[in-house]
């Protein structure tokens, strides 16, 4: 699971280094540097809501409602649960703390 993981993280930079290196700048003297600042961060703006739109995409193409309500229902179990045994554990420990028996 660990190695696919790298495999698709080390592709995607690959990608992005291949469309660093694609368009080549001229260079520029030091007082545009706002400038490419800006250009810069409309890059990664850009690189970042194609990633998004491509998961939002991809999360739509593979809904399934019956996972979905699956989840819903552990997600409200497992949170009644954990709140009823943190009640328990706060009441012991006040109990502790008040030294009653």
């Amino acid at each position: 699971m660990g190695t696919r993981y790298f495999l698709v993280g080390f592709f995607i930079l690959l990608v992005l280094g291949f469309e660093a290196q694609g368009a080549p700048v001229p260079q520029q003297d030091e007082t545009s540097s706002p400038a490419l600042l800006t250009q810069m961060q409309e890059s990664l703006l850009g690189y970042w809501d194609t990633a998004k739109a491509a998961a939002q995409k991809l999360y739509k193409k593979t809904y399934l409602p019956t996972v979905d309500e699956k989840i819903r229902d552990i997600y409200s179990k497992s949170t009644a649960a954990v709140t009823t045994y943190a009640g328990i554990i706060t009441d012991q420990v006040f109990s502790m703390l008040s030294g009653e028996d």
